[in-house]
């Protein structure tokens, strides 16, 4: 098939489906334009704070995450740059994620109750 084939088809493809869900008018449910789908009333408000704790605990999920990450390609890396870079850059890694726990802690910022 060429491009313009392509390029036709799938415009008379989104075309169609436009028109079809442009004719596929229903009568909107009570239920479904309520703020909540489930059909429970809301028991509170719903902009009660969040404690930043939750927070704290996702982005220390991600910088570890992101640790393994970069320490996944090591065995790759000892056969390229020699042992000696590969381990400077592996300690210097880990010293600094060390380092910023270590920083956190010192400032009470891993505690939950303040």
């Amino acid at each position: 098939m060429t491009l313009t084939a392509i390029i036709i088809m799938s415009f008379i493809t989104a075309t169609l489906l436009y028109l079809i869900n442009s004719l596929m008018t229903t009568k909107p449910d009570i239920n479904k334009l309520s703020p909540y789908e489930c059909g429970f009333d809301p028991l509170g408000n719903a902009r009660t704070p969040i404690s930043i704790q939750f927070f704290l605990v996702a982005i220390l999920f991600i910088l570890f995450d992101l640790e393994i990450v970069l320490l996944l390609p090591i065995p790759w890396s000892v056969n390229t740059n020699t042992p000696t870079t590969t381990m400077l850059l592996i300690t210097t890694l880990l010293t600094i994620l060390t380092l910023g726990l270590l920083y956190e802690w010192s400032q009470g910022g891993l505690e939950w109750t303040e």
